[in-house]
């Protein structure tokens, strides 16, 4: 039974690597890198460049631009559930569908009309990503990048553990008003060249558990196996001395 319990437990090498077929691969994998456009509840910051410096304090300390969240002393917009923020003096933009190069185009021209001679500069704010499962710290996790591998979102979680099953982990992505679910295997080196290989703000990553005995698990580890086995042991032992 302990032999069992031992080969059980085990979990070969190839379960824990993430590239089995690196040797396979010729040619690199070229990855659709698709610029995140806007969506509702994203965080934006935005700066007004000017050669008027009366300008750039108006658009770029007013207290309308503040909002209370992890950031709370960053200067910021919160794009609200129609995909609009309230930009001071122009009044609502719809910026949802846009990427940010669009937006401060679309913001630029918006501002022609009380302003000239003016720069856009358009960024996400309060990036985060949400890693749960096998992994060493599960959690809500912030992140700057602009551009974040599924790896790289992982190694912000510690890593997968022992008996995280690299072949089997789910992505959980919001795309437009559908929340796309994706497996991915991230042993097989050509995950490279997918969409998902990069990570987007509000993504979830699921590592699921291998199919195996986790010392992880409290509720049944091989030490409470052995225990439960020795203390068999011992009563058929007295109940067989006994008589």
């Amino acid at each position: 039974m302990f032999i069992m319990l031992f080969i059980i437990s085990c979990v070969p090498v190839k379960e824990l690597k993430y590239f089995n077929d690196i040797n396979e691969i010729d040619e690199p994998e070229v990855n659709p890198r698709v610029q995140k456009i806007i969506m509702p509840f994203d965080r934006l910051y935005i700066k007004v460049l000017s050669i008027d410096p009366q300008t750039s304090l108006i658009f770029n300390s007013s207290e309308e631009m503040r909002y209370g969240s992890g950031n709370s002393g960053v200067i910021g917009y919160m794009v609200d559930e129609n995909g609009d923020i309230n930009f001071p003096f122009v009044g609502n933009i719809r910026l949802t569908s846009l990427t940010t190069s669009q937006a401060g185009e679309k913001i630029q021209k918006a501002l022609n009309d009380y302003v000239s001679n003016t720069s856009i500069i358009v960024k996400y704010i309060d990036n985060q990503v949400t890693v749960m499962g096998e992994v060493l710290r599960q959690g809500v996790l912030p992140f700057t990048q602009d551009k974040l591998t599924i790896y790289e979102a992982l190694s912000l979680g510690g890593g997968i553990t022992r008996y995280g099953d690299r072949k089997n982990v789910v992505l959980i992505r919001n795309e437009g008003n559908k929340i796309m679910r994706y497996r991915l295997n991230l042993s097989d080196s050509r995950i490279a060249g997918k969409s998902y290989y990069y990570v987007l703000p509000n993504d979830i990553i699921i590592v699921e558990p291998l199919k195996a005995i986790s010392s992880s698990y409290p509720n049944f580890t091989l030490t409470t196996a052995l225990t439960s086995i020795t203390t068999l042991i011992a009563v058929l032992l007295f109940v067989g001395l006994s008589f």
